[in-house]
């Protein structure tokens, strides 16, 4: 594997940002209040969390409700067709607010602006955009709002390097959790999908920068941690330290738990299962996308493994942790699936059990290999394998949930139950959510819990024992 060495963005660079969230701070006539509209994954909500902390550095401050905000921010997704629509829908949206609120500026941002001409898109079909730019210039965010600021000019920005910011601004949704991002990008090239366009190539954190940022959120009081990346079995630090190198300096930190997400199947190696199973306080739950059951499938995905080779993977995982919660991501319909090929992959979904999974039906995206391929599946066809996918999951899954009646867990209460407010829920070890009684003076607090039942994909239980 070739180790990309990554630009870093200059410390003046840096500096240069913080001045202008001064600048803008210091402005009579600028938006007071902001709503940040998040599409996508975790690196998405991440990143929306990166802009909340520059529009506080700028003064502003947080309106429940979008249509409320002097300036609203959307940060978009363009993995698949639908989130992408929703995305422009909800911009669209806003056109008549806009005209009754001439003053609120609106602008759109995240993975959809990266898309060859999708920025210009923007602002010639959305007139009432004030401001377009992609993720590779997120850290640029304070002079770019600048510039709109003070000239009154629309800016549309994605233009960059593939670059790493540090010591961006961060307002985290959550004192008690928080995401930490230790790479960016991806080099695999999937054939179906966009983000290696969009969020460029792979290049990694340097590990003592990880590790700082660590041990500040535990000295803040956080309790769990997420560590972030498009596949971060390719971490890769400035001294050739991998993934599971680092995933051990994380784990020696302290931190009460430890999650990570997500993972390539071919990248993962038996030093990352061993480091699941000698960790402390890495939690016993794995994402592992496997996406098709059937070779051919999986060779014109361009995922290098095998289905016999994923297996073999599972298999290592469970037997390294025993009763690790296994996640996963299926696509259905790809270009030219037989109904054999899609039989193999229900056939995989039984034989191996996941506690959850995200289901899709292919969505082509402009610029990918998948795109130009022929024998593109009916919508019929697609809607009616997904229906069956969605049934054997479901029946697996409650076959699965079964194991954890009766056992216990430590629960991270993260809010009080929809249902009920005597009722609070948070995720166990495993990443299913367990509902248990409690009040809002739990929420953040880690509770032991006896499970006594199961729904589809959730857990209910009782209390055993005092605050940990």
């Amino acid at each position: 594997m070739t180790t990309r060495v990554p630009v870093i963005v200059t410390e003046a660079e840096m500096a240069a940002q913080r001045e202008s969230e001064r600048r803008i701070a210091a402005l009579s006539a600028r938006p007071q209040t902001y709503h940040v509209v998040t599409y996508g994954c975790q690196m998405n909500a991440h990143d929306s969390e990166k802009i909340a902390g520059m529009l506080e550095a700028m003064g502003m401050t947080p309106a429940a409700e979008r249509e409320a905000a002097d300036f609203v921010i959307f940060n978009t997704c363009c993995v698949r067709d639908n989130a992408e629509r929703r995305a422009l829908g909800n911009v669209t949206w806003l056109k008549e607010i806009r005209r009754e609120r001439p003053e609120m500026m609106i602008a759109v941002c995240g993975c959809m602006i990266q898309e060859p001409g999708m920025a210009e898109r923007i602002l010639k079909q959305y007139p009432f955009v004030d401001l377009a730019f992609g993720t590779a210039n997120l850290h640029r965010f304070p002079s770019l709002l600048e510039r709109v600021l003070i000239t009154g000019e629309r800016v549309v920005s994605v233009e960059g390097e593939d670059v790493i910011a540090e010591e961006v601004p961060v307002r985290r949704l959550r004192s008690d959790a928080a995401y930490l991002t230790i790479m960016y990008g991806c080099d695999n090239f999937c054939s179906y999908c966009i983000v290696p366009y969009v969020r460029g190539r792979e290049r990694s954190r340097r590990m003592a920068d990880i590790l700082r940022e660590a041990e500040a959120l535990r000295e803040g009081g956080v309790k769990e941690i997420m560590l972030l990346g498009q596949n971060v079995n390719s971490y890769r630090g400035e001294d050739g330290s991998d993934f599971p190198a680092l995933l051990r300096a994380v784990d020696a930190l302290g931190i009460e738990r430890i999650r990570f997400m997500t993972s390539h199947p071919k990248d993962l190696s038996d030093g990352l299962i061993a480091a699941m199973a000698d960790c402390r306080h890495v939690l016993p739950q794995f994402h592992l996308p496997v996406q098709a059951g059937n070779d051919e499938i999986l060779r014109r995905m361009n995922r290098h493994y095998t289905r016999a080779e994923y297996l073999a993977k599972v298999r290592a995982l469970r037997e390294a942790v025993p009763g690790i919660g296994l996640t996963t991501d299926l696509i259905v319909a790809f270009p030219g699936e037989t109904e054999a090929q899609f039989e193999d992959t229900l056939s995989l979904v039984d034989e191996v059990g996941y506690d959850s999974a995200f289901t899709f039906i292919y969505s082509p995206r402009t610029g990918t290999a998948a795109a130009k391929m022929p024998d593109q599946i009916a919508p019929e066809v697609a809607t009616e394998r997904i229906q069956r996918l969605i049934a054997l999951q479901e029946k697996r899954q409650r076959e699965m949930m079964a194991r954890f009646v009766g056992q216990e867990e430590d629960v991270l209460a993260e809010g009080l139950s929809r249902r009920s407010d005597r009722q609070v829920s948070g995720k166990g070890g495993h990443g299913v959510s367990i509902t248990f009684p409690g009040s809002a003076a739990d929420i953040g607090q880690t509770i032991r819990v006896r499970i006594t039942g199961q729904k589809n994909n959730t857990l209910s239980a009782e209390r055993c024992g005092e605050t940990l």
